[in-house]
């Protein structure tokens, strides 16, 4: 019998986009915000998407990419200001964390959907 009868775990590896930014609301903890792209890379012509950098090597056809971007927040209050602190443009780093859905009023006053990895 398990214990875990849920889970929500994220593991990233890529490269920051932009310099984190230290926000605080009111009445609320700092969060240090950064995006972190990812890339997925695989061969067009294949059937079968291949698994890492052999694969790619060890086929035909030509190579197609896709980059995502990743929201990041850190919250926890040591790993928020060492993030802020040495994170920086183009660094490529490890993100471990949950995966968190909500809502926002742009400054239009639209409701939008918000995906964010809690760090």
């Amino acid at each position: 019998l398990s214990l875990v009868s849920a889970m929500n775990r994220v593991q990233l590896l890529g490269r920051v986009g932009q310099d984190p930014i230290m926000r605080q609301v009111e009445g609320k903890n700092p969060v240090t915000i950064f995006s972190l792209a990812t890339n997925e890379m695989w061969r067009t012509g294949d059937s079968e998407v291949g698994q890492g950098a052999l694969s790619l090597l060890c086929t035909s056809g030509d190579i197609s990419q896709k980059t995502t971007w990743h929201r990041i927040s850190v919250f926890r209050p040591g790993l928020r200001d060492v993030t802020y602190q040495y994170v920086r443009k183009g660094s490529r780093i490890f993100v471990e964390g949950k995966i968190d859905y909500g809502e926002y009023t742009d400054k239009n006053n639209v409701r939008r959907q918000a995906t964010t990895i809690i760090a």
